[in-house]
């Protein structure tokens, strides 16, 4: 019991770490992709199509990582 606890928590923590980290990597090509900042376009412009879309990749990600660690 204690063995596959500790293994559930082991794997969720680096599943959510690599979520992270891909996370952040795709938010990195976004932009580098698109060549303007993201955060200037959402936060500074209001952009509401941008933050759409970041929406949209959050989730999807979300949902990846769900999926990998059920």
């Amino acid at each position: 019991m204690n063995e596959t606890l500790i293994g559930g928590i082991t794997s969720t923590l680096i599943y959510s770490l690599l979520g992270t980290v891909v996370f952040v990597l795709v938010i990195y090509l976004i932009e580098y992709v698109t060549k303007f900042s993201i955060k200037k376009q959402v936060v500074e412009e209001g952009n509401i199509a941008v933050a759409i879309v970041l929406a949209a990749v959050i989730a999807s990600l979300g949902m990846i990582v769900s999926a990998a660690i059920g």
